[in-house]
């Protein structure tokens, strides 16, 4: 098996505890590398390009990743099986590198048998 190679957004404060993103045939995992739990929400394409489509267009996401807001600067992202936590400041360096479109080319590119 290929390790994962992640990605974070260039809008990550210095160091490397923020959201991480890498590619693996057919599917999309996210990660936060400061998350106690450990957690990779792995998704498709199509539901991580639905998240991007929604940060990019700044409206409330849907499933499958759903996107909340908790008590003392929480944020959770969510799927059916995983929970990823993080905290607002990183929440919004990934959006931010969202809506830069540092992570299109998760979407543009094809990976390994599935269309990203």
């Amino acid at each position: 098996m290929t390790p994962l190679t992640w990605q974070k957004s260039s809008y990550c404060p210095e160091g490397n505890s923020c959201i991480h993103i890498a590619a693996a045939p057919g599917t999309i995992h996210l990660t936060e590398s400061a998350d106690p739990s450990g957690a990779v929400l792995t998704t498709t394409p199509a539901a991580f390009g639905a998240l991007i489509a929604a940060l990019k267009r700044e409206t409330e996401t849907t499933a499958p990743i759903e996107v909340t807001f908790g008590e003392e600067e929480a944020v959770y992202l969510r799927t059916a099986a995983t929970v990823v936590t993080t905290n607002r400041r990183k929440w919004n360096a990934f959006v931010l590198g969202i809506q830069a479109g540092e992570f299109d080319h998760f979407l543009a590119r094809r990976v390994e048998g599935a269309t990203a």
